[in-house]
């Protein structure tokens, strides 16, 4: 089973996906974030390496997909690749950091990748308004974060909302995560948990060979 977390920067992605793999046995996959060489220039100089930024991350986001096709582990894992690119390298796009041939070209391997691939058996979306993301990014104190313009978590947001309501045609589980702490809250948690209890394990439950892109 494949259990997808989808949400902006500093929604909570990563912990949460800790905190079910430690509740529920699952093998956790974590986003290529401290290993990607184009992430402090891009926050440097967001036109020059919006490119090959979102190439590096296509890349390790499809290698991701393939290992997870092939194990049969139960995966909890920390974005996926659909929001990659139905979010970010659309942002980039509409700010026009990446020119039209550029995401053309893309959406094209994108495109190819994802024929090749099934939709997550679940997607839990952390919505979580500008505030909320902004004392989270705050508090995690990454140096390359702190220089994020709100603006642009803004263009996230709504992009996210579009992806969610439009654009994904897989299962989905949303949590509004505003007044939420479910790091130090265990009511908060077990809210969280009680809602994939029922998904996962209820009276129907999550069948993958039905959730095909």
């Amino acid at each position: 089973m494949h259990i997808a977390i989808a949400g902006n920067i500093g929604s909570g992605k990563t912990t949460l996906t800790r905190m079910l793999a430690v509740h529920y046995g699952w093998k956790p996959q974590f986003e290529a974030v401290s290993y990607n060489p184009y992430l402090e220039d891009y926050y440097r100089d967001i036109p020059r390496w919006s490119f090959p930024m979102e190439v590096f991350f296509l890349k390790e986001r499809f290698r991701n997909v393939l290992e997870i096709a092939h194990t049969q582990e139960t995966i909890v894992q920390d974005r996926s690749i659909y929001e990659g690119v139905y979010v970010f390298a659309a942002n980039s796009h509409r700010m026009g950091y990446l020119s039209d041939k550029d995401f053309q070209t893309f959406m094209d391997l994108f495109n190819l990748m994802t024929d090749m691939v099934r939709y997550p058996d679940l997607m839990i979306y952390l919505r979580a308004g500008i505030p909320h993301l902004v004392k989270n990014i705050q508090k995690r104190g990454r140096n390359y974060e702190q220089a994020i313009q709100l603006e642009y978590l803004k263009g996230l947001n709504d992009l996210y909302e579009d992806f969610i309501l439009r654009k994904y045609k897989g299962r989905v589980l949303t949590i509004e995560v505003d007044d939420m702490d479910f790091q130090n809250n265990r009511q908060d948690f077990q809210y969280v948990t009680d809602k994939l209890d029922a998904l996962v394990y209820g009276l129907f439950p999550l069948d993958r060979p039905n959730l095909e892109p």
